[in-house]
């Protein structure tokens, strides 16, 4: 079917879990819209994020390249490098009118942060939405200038790592959609593409409270835990982790109150003492925010005659722990909770409906897919391979890759990650190895056998033979992430 260049709709939430939408298996959270675009569209059951922290994520699906070749492996690095080219500067190039609403987050991003040549015509930016962090952004003008109310009072009472945030009127989340529905109504002859990436939900847990009444949080189930993962954690204590020290969820321990002054740090640094229960049911709040949310924005493409023609993609840069084995947050470690990630994409017409594929995929796959969506070439510095022949049909929909990849390395920063850890992660759909690098302690799971990750076969000798043929097959994929540089001339 020949039709028009697609509008692309990206729409990308921070530190989402892959295990968090009702319609592929998780039972206590209401996604309607997402379910939807899970029925009409193409939902990957297993898609994994190339790194398990924000900037060398983002990095990786926005080149299409992997951490070893963009280099770009750190939160709050100072710029960003000039040789890379992120795939929404092609789309500029190729005559799309291309907008961003939330976080960029490529480079160092408290206050500001330094754009690339990114290509966006539009761009509202705004990165965390704690006044801490906005001082003249434009969620904060949004609420001074348009809603009338003042951003620091409107979060003063609001500091703390669990507990209500702001009403959904006022939400960064809601925002969000706001300035979508202006940019995909605005007049224009070409296509369009649009970067939305909320904050949400991202730590600190803290979701409208006429949202977290909708989540009954003694009806959730407890993290994936067992009494030795306590022990377990403690040989892995040198290597950089957002929870220094591995807690037991099910003990449901009282919040301790917040004695940091910076919101970063509340979102950052997690207690010692916090309600496994209430920290989920915050969380899945915040997600049943931006599933409401996106419901307003595909309203508004199937008002305006434009939902038809337009590809949208729903991910998350990364996990969560969200209190599997006793931790929370990120860091190095690579868990499924932490490394696989929701997604989806929806394409009427183009795409085959209703499938959901147990692929190996990678959010590096996403540029050059959403390129070869448009009839756009895909340039041979790009490492992602194109999911467009699996969700049309022309390719079978269980096997995309071998194996799978997620890296670390120094990748948060300050005096309580003074590791610099640098960690490696290959999963093959069944065996996952993860590799310390410069310490002896390392990881390797069977997770047809042991799909919670809670037994470690690194030091078992009836593993022993097991563990050379993955560290292997480890080395051969990592190496693979490592580009080449430029193309060979024809003559040379």
């Amino acid at each position: 079917m020949s039709r028009r260049r697609p509008n692309i709709l990206w729409y990308c939430t921070d530190q989402q879990r892959w295990d968090t939408i009702r319609a592929l298996g998780q039972q206590h959270i209401a996604t309607p819209t997402l379910d939807g675009l899970c029925e009409g569209g193409v939902a990957f059951h297993r898609a994994y994020t190339q790194s398990p922290i924000c900037t060398p994520a983002r990095t990786s699906f926005l080149t299409g390249r992997y951490p070893a070749s963009h280099h770009v492996y750190r939160n709050g690095n100072a710029w960003f490098p000039a040789q890379e080219t992120l795939v929404t500067r092609l789309f500029a190039d190729a005559g799309y009118d291309c907008g961003l609403v939330g976080k960029l987050h490529l480079t160092a991003a408290k206050y500001y942060e330094k754009r690339p040549d990114d290509g966006y015509r539009v761009f509202h930016w705004s990165h965390h939405p704690h006044p801490d962090f906005m001082r003249g952004h434009d969620y904060e003008n949004w609420l001074r200038h348009e809603k009338k109310v003042d951003p620091v009072e409107l979060y003063a009472p609001h500091n703390a790592f669990c507990g209500p945030g702001v009403a959904a009127e006022y939400h960064q989340t809601t925002w969000v959609s706001e300035m979508a529905i202006r940019f995909i109504t605005e007049q224009r002859d070409g296509p369009w593409m649009l970067s939305l990436n909320p904050f949400d939900p991202h730590a600190p847990f803290d979701a409208p409270p006429e949202y977290l009444a909708r989540v009954d949080a003694e009806s959730l189930p407890m993290p994936l835990f067992r009494d030795s993962d306590i022990e377990r954690q403690r040989a892995f204590a040198a290597i950089d982790q957002q929870t220094k020290v591995a807690v037991d969820p099910r003990r449901r321990q009282k919040l301790q109150a917040v004695v940091e002054t910076e919101h970063d740090l509340v979102a950052s640094a997690p207690p010692r003492a916090y309600d496994a229960l209430e920290v989920k049911a915050n969380y899945y709040a915040m997600i049943m925010l931006i599933d409401d949310q996106l419901r307003r924005i595909l309203d508004v493409l199937r008002a305006t005659g434009q939902l038809d023609n337009t590809v949208i993609v729903f991910m998350s840069d990364h996990g969560e722990l969200l209190g599997d084995h006793g931790l929370i947050l990120k860091g190095c470690r690579f868990f499924d909770g932490l490394v696989r990630v929701p997604l989806i994409f929806s394409w009427p017409g183009e795409l085959r409906e209703g499938l959901r594929s147990d692929a190996l995929v990678e959010t590096v796959d996403v540029a050059p897919t959403l390129l070869e969506a448009a009839g756009l070439p895909v340039p041979v510095s790009m490492q992602g391979r194109s999911l467009l022949p699996l969700m049309r049909g022309q390719a079978g929909p269980h096997h995309h890759k071998d194996c799978v990849v997620s890296e670390f390395k120094d990748s948060i920063g300050g005096p309580q990650h003074a590791d610099h850890s640098h960690g490696s992660m290959v999963f093959d759909g069944r065996y996952k190895s993860v590799v310390y690098h410069g310490h002896r302690v390392g990881e390797l799971y069977d997770t047809e056998a042991d799909p919670g990750e809670f037994d470690n076969l690194w030091d078992d000798p009836a593993a022993r033979e097991l563990k050379l043929e993955r560290m292997k097959a480890h080395l051969d994929a990592m190496m693979a992430t490592v580009s080449a540089g430029p193309e060979r001339a024809v003559a040379y």
